[in-house]
């Protein structure tokens, strides 16, 4: 029997701190570009369409973001699982970094017609696939680094999504607050993704402190005779990997809804755009303490009660939260979305960042955690784009049904997998969907 690789806790700490700051700052770019889609890039980039198609071809920009993510999980997955995990998480920090910055200065498309929207979809695609990669290494740095409690330190990956979100969102309007309106529209704008260099130079400063993850380097020195990553995942473990989406789908569809969807749709509903930002703002900040909570709370009860929980209670909740956004009050508007994104989407949302992890053996897990993360988020890229598009139609009802849908095949493929929360991460044994 082998021996379970060393564990430092001051390297636990520090791949915690880094990995949550990695995250942070990977979602402030990624989901800049989001609050972006909402609210500006319509009026920006596809100014010669009528403003509901705008809104349209702005969340279909968007939603190549999240497209381009599986390619990302499968590319850096694949080396993270030869070369090391810390090496590709350097380099998916910087391609973040580079393309946010990059987008701060693209030409609008008054000023260099067609070419600003194409410049704006490529650079969301490198977002995309640099977004893919970090989460897969992010969450494997902290949970391979822990011996006890991994649903809570791997969960500080996804709290840092929700922090990103509130520092996106605050650039966003201190921007607006600071230079007025009709500047903000003009240039104003830009200058939350200029200050996306300035993160990655705090990003890079941290993460290089970090060693590489005990359990890999035990896989690496072993001199075991390493295959293809992706085929191994698609080879051995199919069933896993397709139930794994399918735990993901709901609360990625419902996230990108809360986040994404309901600004377009509060402002529709006669909500002053900034309202509903600060709406935004208050109910990301408490989402972290949620996501935090509940994945502490998966450590004790298992992964597998929180998260149908978590899909049970949104599937419901779906069919209030539009009603309570149509009131046009604002405090209305406050409560359904911390209830929405801060207490029942981190049940969904916090325990997979152990529960992907725990799926996959050592040599193929950074490729498969990633893939099933990442195909799964493909629920948020077109979520929104589908959901405006029905908006053409009376009511929201239909929404809420497809919201319901989702949850209710989370809660059958997480019953369909076995309980993963014991898993030991130093072995190569996968557990077996459950018969």
């Amino acid at each position: 029997m082998t021996e379970s690789p060393a564990h430092d806790p001051v390297q636990l700490r520090r791949a915690v701190a880094s990995s949550f700051l990695g995250s942070l700052i990977e979602y402030y770019d990624f989901l800049l570009y989001a609050t972006a889609s909402a609210v500006v890039f319509d009026k920006v980039f596809f100014s010669s369409l009528d403003p509901l198609a705008a809104t349209v071809a702005s969340l279909g920009t968007f939603a190549t973001g999240y497209v381009a993510r599986p390619l990302g999980g499968v590319l850096f997955g694949h080396f993270g699982d030869l070369l090391g995990r810390k090496r590709m998480l350097l380099l998916t920090m910087t391609l973040m970094g580079v393309a946010s910055f990059l987008i701060g200065v693209l030409p609008t498309y008054a000023q260099a017609g067609a070419l600003a929207p194409v410049g704006l979809v490529l650079l969301r695609v490198v977002q995309g696939i640099s977004v893919g990669g970090e989460w897969g290494g992010a969450v494997l740095m902290s949970a391979e680094h822990a011996r006890t409690r991994r649903g809570l330190w791997a969960s500080f990956t996804n709290a840092g999504a929700p922090c990103g979100m509130v520092l996106s969102t605050g650039a966003m309007t201190g921007t607006s607050a600071i230079v007025g309106q009709e500047a903000f529209l003009d240039w104003g704008w830009r200058i939350p993704f200029l200050l996306s260099i300035a993160l990655l130079a705090v990003g890079l400063f941290v993460r290089l402190k970090v060693e590489e993850t005990p359990v890999f380097r035990a896989v690496a020195e072993s001199g075991a005779r390493r295959r293809v990553p992706v085929l191994d995942v698609f080879r051995k473990h199919p069933r896993v990997l397709a139930l794994g989406v399918g735990v993901g789908l709901a609360a990625f569809v419902a996230q990108s809804t809360l986040t994404t969807f309901v600004v377009a749709y509060g402002v529709q509903e006669g909500h002053a755009r900034q309202s509903v930002l600060n709406a935004l703002t208050i109910s990301s900040a408490c989402a972290v303490v949620g996501i935090l909570a509940w994945s502490a709370a998966s450590d004790r009860f298992g992964r597998r009660p929180i998260v149908v929980a978590g899909a049970l209670a949104m599937g419901i909740y779906g069919f209030a939260l539009f009603p309570l956004v149509a009131t046009g009050d604002g405090a209305l508007l406050v409560l359904a979305l911390i209830v929405g994104q801060a207490v029942i989407h981190p049940m969904m949302y916090g325990p997979l960042a152990a529960l992907y992890t725990e799926l996959f053996s050592t040599e193929n897990r950074y490729t498969g955690a990633s893939l099933g993360y990442q195909l799964a988020g493909l629920g948020a890229g077109f979520a929104p784009l589908l959901f405006a598009e029905l908006r053409r139609g009376p009511g929201t009802a239909v929404i809420s049904w497809i919201i319901a849908a989702f949850c209710v095949l989370t809660v059958v493929c997480v019953l369909a997998l076995k309980e993963t929360s014991r898993q030991d991460l130093s072995g190569g044994a996968v557990p077996e969907p459950a018969s």
